[in-house]
């Protein structure tokens, strides 16, 4: 059947999802990353739904309209995880397969983490267990070299201004020229509404150690690629030390952080393999 935009309501917040898929297929979960929407997915969604799956793909807090919160609070892990188990319920998806690129992969190793009975299996896609990434960021030159730019993303205001003067030119150039144009004029129209720049930047300006993530029981991937700007080897390699389950660790070559929109044949075969493992 064709895809459907729904609109589920958690608590007073109201989220946007996009279904596809054979309404009785194994539930996927696909959860976006920064400066994205649910349609990074656009190429990824038809190779699961041809398979028979039944995939939800989530624009998530801060980017659904309806769900907006203002506090930076509300953007801290705890509750990215939490909101997106309520989504779950909401959408009647007791447990589901979770894919999760860039920040989305945050929140799926805090779900597979902290709700762990909701989780199937895990893809993460580009950015790994959090505390590798802490572990790195710490530790590696390199890995702190490649995150400096989160110090501008702290900068309320400030960061704002920057990525969306001129047309929001630095907003278009993190994407290269590996994403489609008009998913980019997507992604910036989303971006440009009022609040909803601050609301995606706030994810950062919540980001803390504090909270440690538990290691991952459930079974999972884990897809970097060699070109990615913002996640380096270390941070990539360290991963498999915070998974105890079934773990598998896959590398492309010469695709770049943008892996949904450059590389969606060889992420969906990724995705279905780990499926196919449970």
């Amino acid at each position: 059947m064709p895809g459907q935009l729904l609109r589920v309501d958690v608590g007073d917040l109201t989220f946007d999802v996009r279904a596809d898929g054979p309404d009785d297929g194994r539930p996927v979960l696909l959860l976006h990353g920064f400066p994205e929407t649910s349609a990074s997915w656009a190429a990824v969604t038809p190779r699961l739904t041809e398979a028979g799956l039944r995939t939800y793909a989530v624009d998530q807090l801060g980017y659904s309209p309806g769900a907006r919160p203002a506090e930076v609070d509300a953007y801290a892990l705890t509750n990215l995880a939490q909101v997106t188990a309520d989504l779950m319920t909401a959408m009647d998806v007791p447990v589901a397969d979770v894919v999760g690129h860039d920040w989305g992969a945050n929140v799926a190793w805090a779900l597979a983490a902290w709700h762990e009975d909701r989780v199937r299996s895990l893809t993460a896609v580009s950015v790994p267990h959090p505390t590798a990434f802490t572990t790195a960021f710490r530790s590696d030159p390199e890995q702190k070299e490649r995150s400096a730019y989160i110090r501008l993303f702290w900068q309320q205001g400030k960061a704002e201004e920057v990525l969306l003067a001129d047309d929001a030119r630095r907003l278009r150039r993190m994407f290269g020229d590996v994403v489609p144009a008009e998913a980019v004029d997507e992604y910036v129209a989303v971006l440009s509404a009022p609040g909803a720049l601050t609301a995606a930047l706030n994810w950062y300006r919540a980001m803390s150690s504090a909270t440690p993530v538990d290691d991952v029981t459930v079974p999972t991937t884990y897809v970097w690629s060699d070109d990615d700007v913002a996640i380096g080897r270390r941070a990539a390699e360290g991963c498999a030390e915070h998974v105890t389950g079934d773990y598998r660790f896959v590398e492309l070559a010469g695709i770049s952080h943008w892996v949904p929109e450059q590389a969606p044949d060889q992420l969906a075969v990724a995705v279905l393999d780990r499926i196919a493992s449970t």
